[in-house]
């Protein structure tokens, strides 16, 4: 073959190869713009700014091909309303914390926390490493969502109260402000539980419409003001050992995102749900400081009244497995995981932190 016509042929058969491409690579990048609403005011930096973190490297891994653009709560739905946007394509996705939608199905706590249920770390390997995200993405199917796991807030506090809790009859006839399943157990000891968004809560507790409440933590906590209208703060959060905050995907448009796309996303929330805890973790200590430095009495629950919410608690849960098929598969998944995991918590984490905290310096 002559030299001209070799090249010739080449370019051509170049040319060809580039036009099948071009066109595969445009299908596999293609150029997406998604809406995700959030239960969170932009004030309550952490929690937004996982919605936040998963726009930025979405959109850098693909040259701006596939952007997100965050919401906070009331800007499209209510805080409260994120799930049923997602579920009727209102938005292509949402981050909250699933607790908020129990009145749907009690299943919906068990993405997030349950009282005296599993910490962050054994949340974390409960969804990664032990069917518990493919199982909980079964349960979704009926709401036509796929959820991720993006972000944790850790143990969380047990709250602000106008009057101390000294004994479980101080719980009687308390309206508190309180998320989820926990709701449920406190109702048993008397408590009047209110369902309240982050941003409604300190006008309520303010105007005394409610007697307490509970949010996350000092960080936040502090930022929402709750120090200044109740003095007593509790610990520990024994219905939030660790609380898992999700992105929820309309099921649809999960389906139909490239293979590319579907794992970009699933890191960049993979890396949200370490940076969720991360930040936490680093803030909280200062905030806790000032928060005693500004007149805040941290106070513990007393043994009594722990025991009796454990006991109010694994009422809760034996009466809705027994109703709930989708409830109890799950709930037993994660009780079984604990009871192991504790175990090994008890031999190796549990006796190291107990001695550091016995030893640190008080400098």
């Amino acid at each position: 073959m002559k030299r001209r016509q070799f090249l010739s042929t080449a370019g051509a058969g170049l040319a060809a190869s580039a036009a099948v491409v071009a066109p595969a690579i445009a299908q596999s990048m293609p150029e997406l713009k998604w809406r995700c609403t959030t239960s969170w005011p932009k004030s309550l930096d952490v929690p937004f700014s996982a919605s936040e973190t998963i726009a930025k490297y979405v959109a850098e891994a693909t040259d701006n091909k596939f952007q997100i653009q965050p919401f906070a709560g009331g800007e499209i739905v209510p805080a409260l309303q994120a799930v049923d946007a997602v579920s009727n394509s209102t938005v292509e996705m949402c981050h909250t914390a699933a607790y908020y939608f129990i009145g749907k199905d009690p299943t919906f706590a068990l993405y997030c926390s349950v009282p005296f249920g599993l910490n962050s770390r054994q949340q974390n390997a409960w969804f990664q490493d032990h069917g518990g995200q493919d199982m909980l993405n079964e349960f979704g199917k009926k709401y036509n969502i796929y959820g991720i796991a993006g972000g944790n807030t850790g143990t969380q506090m047990g709250g602000w109260f106008r009057k101390e809790i000294n004994n479980v009859e101080d719980l009687s006839g308390l309206k508190m402000r309180i998320g989820g399943w926990a709701g449920k157990t406190l109702s048993k000891l008397g408590v009047v539980p209110q369902q309240i968004a982050g941003g409604d809560i300190y006008p309520a507790l303010e105007k005394g419409t409610i007697d307490a409440t509970e949010w996350v933590g000092p960080y936040d906590d502090e930022k929402l003001g709750f120090y200044k209208v109740a003095r007593y703060y509790y610990y520990p959060g024994w219905w939030e050992g660790g609380t898992a905050l999700h992105f929820f995907i309309n099921l649809d448009k999960w389906n139909a995102l490239p293979k590319a796309y579907k794992s970009l996303l699933t890191l960049a929330c993979g890396y949200a749900n370490m940076d969720v805890q991360a930040r936490y973790d680093a803030r909280n200590p200062a905030a806790i400081k000032r928060l005693v430095a500004n007149g805040t009495l941290l106070r513990p629950f007393s043994q009594a009244v722990m025991e009796a919410c454990l006991k109010a608690s694994n009422e809760v849960n034996a009466e809705t497995s027994a109703s709930n098929p989708d409830f109890k598969k799950i709930y037993d998944s994660q009780m079984d995981f604990r009871n192991d995991e504790n175990l090994w918590w008890q031999i190796a984490e549990y006796s190291y932190e107990t001695f550091m905290i016995r030893t640190r310096s008080k400098g």
